[in-house]
């Protein structure tokens, strides 16, 4: 131990405390405060070693209690009872350790540093010396160890050793130590037992309260001999540390445990045990750990300020502040919603990261497949994925910091998604398991808010074996009651769960899965969870097991845990008597008030403690009761149950209470109402809200609420709203509760905030003139009024503050009068409203009151703003107090993004502005902007007003502007509508930003959220900026600039509709029916029915007669007359004049001169053509047409013909009959008459006639194809024949390159032209161009580079010309002019080759002993070279052969005397450059003896 004065922990403990709560005390006398303690403090300390493997630190211990007793009073009970009672332990007990030799066998303690005052040293030294004859060996050496250093801890106050007597003193010390070790290895040889004993408690946990998110540690010291096994156990559940690493710490140090339970939350409130076993026995130990959870608002928003302290690890206060804060939200099933806060903690610490937390509802979120949170330690994120109702709640993110702590909450709802089929309920939500078993699972659920069309029917429950997709429905008929115990499970597999309602509709969509459930034993489950041999409450020995083979004993404490309508649950303890192996139930029923018991599960016994019985008659009573089973057979039967009769034990919850409802914000009502009285069970409730006028209620929540308020968010503003209120327990809706009274969504009015910017405008000896800003909140109202107070200003002191006015002043300045001159004086300013008076603005900066000699003006006050849009703002204020020495003629405006520095104000104008108003275009949306005004006179500019703003440049969503409106009876109005107002609301207009006060020129009309400003007598004085004002909003307003040009245009709308016309769609037209009848009509584009038609002719009013006919289709508004006729007295005016109420209507069409008798012409034409048609006629008289194939038809058509009608035919007057050739020509079908003509020429030319006849009438049409009508059918031919050109093709001759266009037929007198480069192409013997058939060519002989270019070929189609156009160039000339020098030189090639042309007979049959000749004539250029051959072999001139080539022209051979051996097959070979021929030819050398004698022999 080091020899400096050591402070008793115990003292330091204490003192520590107290610092804590005196730490706001100055910093030096907290010091000074420490100083004298410590004089105060003794000392005491004793420490001893039993064993030299056991070095204890001074930290180790802070406890008095060593020995493995505690002090034993007797005390009596209430009942006379004695108990033994034992001494309290100490607030913070540690851990001793147990002394082990070097066999690690236990011999003794280690004794901990002791540090006590004298009353605890002396009460624990008596009590040792009473207890000394219950101790062995080992305990009466550490109570005499213990007990010495006691005695001398009274008499000594403070040691100082040196560090000799400290060697010496620890060298006697290991002396004693192996003088003790030596005695107990003999003790322990003399009686091994001695020191066996069971295990026992030093020092048990202790239990506490802690607030969630922090840490706890449990501690405890246990003996025993041999070493105890510890294991810990949450609400007899064991805790497995290593699977749970995140949450606990298990820590075991010699005898002393902990358990660590870390970021502590609700759900750890629980009894927590500790258990030590060895072979003497097992002890147990409980502390009981609670978890305050901290309660939030119900509304979002930031909670009461957290007062932080200091933090002693860091050295600093850390202070948290949570901006950008996530509002109300609102989202949908299945769509992903993130919620996110940036967070300044300050100081900024290296290595230190504060902790964020999220919870709902109060309870902390942990990470799922669902729940995604990031902490990046400046912004904090949490993501719900796929939402479903579980998910709506209030939201919270709780910052921790080691000087506290931090939170923002904000409600989040979550709407059901759409149903696919209408009038179906909602998915129910919240499936939870209970009470799983081996084969057996309770499984309950939360109702919807949404029943659908008809009230829910019923449950359907489904289950999935995790690891499969397949879903099987448990239940055959649907549940009512929200809770439902599943059966038939599979040992040891895990499922999943869903729920599904059902009304007269169908079923709703599942609801969300619930968390996976293995069915096994519970007991099993906590034994797999936990540690490896968890205490079983017995000792378990390892001989034969006698009970092997029993039949088990009966259950017990069978009775009815829940029963309905549907079924009866069963839940009973198993058997003590039970055997070896595991044990299986059945269970019997008996109707009440008979003696038969009948067995419900005859099938297959069941393994779980539970069960459920269906199919039981409602309203009957039944008991039951259970038998036992293994294989050595069935148990006796259980006491039966009492008689319990079906039916549901929980009834639905009555009604709530009426609830009320009141304004909140503009899109939010606060609810509250009554509990629903005596409800069991309650699940909570469901609020629903109404549009007055409307029967369609929707749910404000989709998660049931348990308390009785509520905020309904997502309502529309100015909207009247009635509320009511259903309670839901798992029995199912209670009736809604009364309608509330209707609120209207508007927000509440609240007291201003505070004015801002208090600033001296003027100065005198004994006044100042003060200015300040209006409230950036007025609080839902309008400000009624400001009142300043002042106080003086002495160096640092400050006087109280005194009310200056208390009449309300409506000015943003006011004049202080009677100050003390040279006095400085600080001012402040509160607002008022209907709500009450705000808080003081900030105060104003030390004033001084003397006389101001400033020339220039004062600053410009009551600077505010008006119709914020995305790009623009209107800047306005008032004049300043103080004109300086001459008056203001003018004002600057300065502007400059908020965040920017003081370098970033730029005038917006070069000019002075005359008016107190401008405004600023050009600002950038969403971006913040501030404003400052200085005002002008002839000595100068002076100081700048106070700054304006920030103000953001963003159209607020729903913002509407000021238009203008004409009416029917031609009044001009100027409309504006708000959809935001509250109570209190008005519409303020104003021109040029002044209030109007002069009615004369404009009216006011105030409506519901609408008003209008009315031009009394609209002139050129009306001229100027129209403005409107919403009050008690956000600074909702909007201007209207009437310029001359719209005041003109609006006076002439106003004329129209003062004085309105009947539009016409059309003016009065013109048309010429069938039989020369003449019609004259128009078309109405609006009108009444109650309107009139006056028809007119040159003045005259027309009536209906046989004359004229009238008709007005007021459908369609077409009005119309008819004349069957035109005379010579109807030349003149028609006139249709149209009456509709005050409107008025006119158009006519003047009839006269050429235009009337053109139509009067024409009108007597038709009548005619109409007579014509009542017979045979022609519908399309005589024409031609050219087919595609270039032949001639003469066609037309005719009408109303019959089979007796006569159709003549004629040429030049010469009547074509049935036998001429001309004939054949002709055709009729479909009423169509045809002569084809084929292939036009000249001699076709003439003139055809057709002559149609019967009793009917006749008529006659006439073809003259002579002259301009046979030009006209060939120009038509020429039209056709040129569009059936081809384009242009490339053909490459020996000779040249040939140009080539196909055409269907070609006339020779159609003209074609050939273009090269656009100009016309000469004929001459290289270039000629010409018609084979049906092919139009351009021969190029022998071309050269000259050649290339654009070719055209113009072919004559009547008009003009068709043209085809081929680029002979590229490519194109590159391979036409190639293939031209191959094809040329193949043909020369084949002219100059070397070839046999004659001379030669291709057999020659010659008598043996002959003379045989034969000469070749031969061609070749050059001249070839020629040789002979026989059978192929090449022969030479010799005596036998004699070989001749002479003039290059001649070959001839010669053979003297042939015989047979000059038989074979002969060739003349040529061959020069160009190729080689051979001229074969045989020789056949006979001898007629030899011949006749082979006839003879044939004979």
């Amino acid at each position: 131990m080091s020899a400096s004065v050591q402070v008793s922990q115990m003292k330091q403990q204490h003192h520590q405390r107290k610092e804590h709560h005196q730490r706001k005390e100055h910093h030096q006398r907290k010091e000074h405060h420490q100083r004298k303690e410590q004089h105060q403090e003794q000392h005491y300390e004793s420490s001893c070693h039993l064993s030299a493997k056991s070095s204890v630190s001074k930290q180790s211990f802070s406890t008095y209690k060593t020995t493995s007793h505690r002090v034993k009073t007797m005390v009596k009970t209430e009942k006379g009872q004695e108990v033994v009672k034992l001494s309290p332990l100490p607030k913070r007990a540690k851990r001793t350790y147990l002394a082990m030799d070097l066999d690690k066998e236990v011999i003794g303690y280690v004794i901990p540093v002791f540090r006590a005052n004298h009353e605890e040293v002396r009460g624990l030294m008596e009590a040792r010396e009473e207890d000394v004859t219950e101790e062995g060996i080992n305990y009466v050496a550490m109570r005499n160890l213990f007990v010495r250093e006691a005695k001398e801890a009274l008499e000594l106050r403070v040691e100082k050793k040196t560090r000799t007597t400290h060697i010496r003193e620890s060298a006697e010390r290991l002396e004693l130590n192996k003088t003790l070790e030596e005695w107990t290895e003999f003790r322990k040889k003399m009686n091994p037992d001695s020191l066996t004993h069971a295990p026992e408690f030093i020092g048990r946990p202790r239990g506490q309260t802690v607030w969630e998110g922090q840490t706890i540690t449990l501690h405890c010291t246990v003996a025993g001999w041999p070493k105890p096994r510890v294991a810990w156990y949450k609400n007899n559940v064991p805790i497995n540390a290593e699977a749970h690493s995140e949450k606990y710490t298990i820590e075991s140090n010699y005898n002393m445990h902990s358990l660590a339970i870390k970021n502590c939350d609700f759900y750890d409130t629980a009894q927590y045990r500790v258990s030590a076993l060895n072979v003497k026995g097992e002890m147990s130990s409980v502390a009981t750990i609670v978890v305050k959870r901290f309660q939030d608002s119900e509304e979002g928003g930031t909670l009461e300020s957290k007062s932080y302290g200091f933090s002693l690890e860091h050295g600093v206060t850390f202070e948290t502040t949570i901006l950008d804060k996530f509002e109300v939200a609102f989202g949908r099933e299945g769509e992903t919603l993130s919620l996110g806060c940036t967070v300044i903690v300050y100081p900024t610490v290296k290595k230190y990261q504060p902790e964020a937390v999220w919870y709902r509802d109060s309870v902390p979120l942990k990470e799922s497949k669902w729940v995604h949170s990031q902490w990046s330690g400046q912004r904090a994120t949490l993501t719900l994925v796929h939402l479903n109702k579980e998910d709506e709640g209030m939201y919270t993110l709780r910052v921790n910091t080691t000087s506290g702590y931090d939170t923002y909450s904000a409600y989040v709802f979550v709407r059901d998604a759409e149903v696919e089929v209408q009038g179906v309920p909602a998915s129910p939500l919240d499936v939870r398991c209970h009470d799983a078993n081996k084969d057996y699972v309770v499984i309950t659920w939360k109702q919807p808010a949404v029943e659908g069309s008809s009230p829910i029917l019923g449950y359907y429950i489904d289950r999935c074996e995790v690891g499969t997709h397949h879903w099987a429905q448990c239940n055959d008929s649907p549940v009512k009651y929200a809770r439902f115990p599943v059966t038939g499970l599979v040992e040891g597999r895990s499922y999943i769960f869903r729920v599904r309602a059902l009304n007269k509709a169908g079923v709703s969509r599942p609801s969300r899965v619930s968390e996976m459930v293995v069915a096994m034993d519970p007991f099993d489950r906590a034994r797999l969870l936990g540690p490896s041999a968890p205490w079983t409450g017995m000792i378990k020995f390892t001989e034969e097991d006698h009970t092997v083979g029993v039949i088990p004993g009966e259950p017990s404490d069978v009775a009815v845990t829940e029963a309905t309508k549907s079924y009866v649950v069963l839940a009973w303890k198993p058997p003590i008597q039970r055997g070896h192996e595991g044990v299986m139930y059945y269970i019997e029923k008996c109707i009440s008030g008979t003696d038969t018991w009948q067995r419900v599960n005859t099938g297959m016994p069941v393994k779980s403690p539970r069960f459920a019985l269906f199919d039981l008659a409602e309203g009957k009573s039944y008991s039951f009761r259970v038998r036992c089973c293994n294989s050595a057979g069935v148990g006796e039967a259980s006491e039966a149950t009492g008689d319990i009769t079906v039916g549901d034990m929980l009834e639905l919850p009555s009604a709530p209470g009426t609830p009320v409802a009141t304004r909140n914000t503009s899109t939010s009502v606060v609810v509250s109402w009554a509990a629903s009285k005596d409800v069991k069970h309650l699940v909570g409730y469901y609020i629903e809200y109404s549009v007055v006028g409307t029967d369609v209620w929707i749910p404000c929540n989709n998660k049931p609420v348990k308390q009785t308020r509520f905020v309904c968010h997502g309502l529309t503003s100015e909207t009247s709203c009635v509320f009511r209120v259903k309670a839901v327990n798992a029995a199912g809706y209670s009736l809604s509760s009364s309608d509330s009274e209707s609120v209207i969504v508007r927000a509440a009015i609240s007291v201003p905030a505070k004015p801002s910017g208090v600033t001296l405008l003027e100065a005198h000896r004994d006044t100042m003139v003060l200015g300040w800003n209006e409230p950036a909140n007025t609080g839902g109202a309008a400000i009624r009024g400001y009142f300043v107070d002042y106080r003086t200003v002495k160096g640092k002191v400050v006087s109280q503050w005194h009310e200056l006015n208390l009449q309300a002043l409506t000015t943003t300045f006011y004049k202080v009068d009677n100050l003390k001159e040279n006095i400085v004086y600080q001012f402040q300013v509160r607002a008022m409203n209907m709500a009450g008076v705000s808080k003081g603005s900030l105060p104003s900066a030390a004033l001084e009151c003397k006389e101001w000699t400033i020339t220039v003006p004062g600053a410009p006050v009551g600077l505010h703003f008006l119709e914020v849009r995305d790009s623009s703002v209107v800047v306005l204020w008032e004049a300043p107090a103080f004109d300086g020495r001459a008056p203001v003629n003018g004002y600057y405006l300065d502007v400059k993004e908020a965040e920017a520095g003081e370098e970033g104000w730029k005038a917006v104008h070069e000019k002075a502005n005359k008016s107190k108003y401008i405004k600023v275009s050009g600002l950038e949306a969403a971006t913040s902007y501030v404003f400052r005004v200085r005002a002008q006179n002839l000595a100068g500019v002076g100081k700048h007003s106070a700054v304006l703003g920030p103000v953001l440049a963003e159209t607020r969503p729903g913002t509407k502007e000021i238009y203008v409106d004409v009416d029917e009876d031609g009044v001009i109005s100027m409309v504006f509508e708000c959809s935001e107002m509250s109570e209190g609301s008005e519409f303020v207009w104003s021109k040029n930003y002044q209030a109007i006060t002069d009615t004369s020129r404009v009216t006011i009309i105030n409506e519901k959220g609408r008003t209008r400003a009315i031009f009394n007598d609209p002139s050129l004085e009306d001229l100027g900026i129209f403005s409107c004002v919403v009050t008690n909003t956000s600074g909702i307003s909007s201007s209207y600039t009437l310029t001359e040009e719209d005041l003109k245009h609006l006076l002439d709308i106003s004329h129209e509709h003062k004085f309105p016309v009947i539009p016409f769609k059309n003016e009065m037209a013109m048309e010429l029916q069938e039989k020369g009848r003449v019609r004259f009509w128009t078309q109405v584009e609006k009108f009444s029915k109650d309107c009139q038609v006056e028809y007119v002719f040159n003045d005259v009013i027309i009536t209906q007669g046989e004359k004229y006919t009238t008709n007005f289709d007021k459908t369609t508004g077409i009005i119309e007359m008819f004349m069957d006729s035109l005379e010579m007295t109807d030349e003149g005016t028609f006139t249709f004049n149209l009456v509709d109420g005050k409107a008025k209507g006119t158009t006519s069409y003047v009839l006269i001169g050429e235009e009337f008798r053109a139509l009067q012409k024409k009108s007597q034409f038709e009548r005619a053509e109409w007579i014509r048609k009542q017979g045979p006629h022609f519908t399309e008289y005589l024409g031609f047409t050219v087919t595609p194939e270039c032949d001639v038809l003469l066609k037309c058509t005719v009408g109303n013909i019959k089979a007796e009608t006569e159709i003549i035919w004629s040429k030049d007057s010469i009547e074509i009959r049935d036998g001429d050739e001309a004939a054949k020509k002709l055709e009729q079908k479909d009423g169509v008459l045809t002569f084809n003509i084929g292939k036009i020429s000249k001699k076709d030319a003439g003139i055809y006639e057709v002559f149609l006849k019967d009793e009917r009438g006749q008529d006659m049409s006439r073809f003259d194809l002579t002259n301009e009508g046979y030009q006209a059918v060939m120009n038509e031919l020429f039209r056709v024949t040129a569009n059936s050109s081809s384009q242009i093709q490339v053909l490459s001759t020996e000779h040249g390159i040939i140009l080539y266009s196909m055409v269907t037929y070609y006339h020779e007198d159609q003209r074609v032209g050939w273009l090269h480069k656009d100009a016309k192409i000469s004929a001459s013997e290289r270039v000629k161009s010409g018609v084979t058939g049906e092919q139009l060519w351009l021969k190029i002989n022998e071309p050269t580079e000259k050649d290339k270019g654009k070719y055209t070929i113009d072919v004559f189609d009547g008009k003009d010309g068709v043209k085809r156009v081929f680029d002979l160039s590229g490519q194109a000339w590159e391979e036409a002019f190639e293939e031209f020098q191959r094809l040329k030189a193949a043909a020369i090639a084949e002219r100059n080759r070397a070839r046999v042309i004659g001379g030669l007979p291709d057999v020659v049959a010659i008598q043996e002993g002959k003379s045989l000749n034969l000469t070749g004539n031969v061609w070749g250029e050059p001249v070839p070279e020629v040789s002979w051959t026989k059978n192929e072999r090449e022969l030479v001139s010799d005596d036998r052969y004699q070989l001749k080539f002479e003039h290059g022209k001649f070959a001839s051979i010669a053979i003297a005397a042939v015989s047979r051996a000059d038989s074979g097959k002969y060739a003349l070979v040529v061959k020069n450059k160009y190729g080689t021929e051979a001229g074969e030819f045989t020789v056949s050398v006979y001898n007629p003896e030899d011949d006749e004698k082979e006839e003879e022999k044939k004979d």
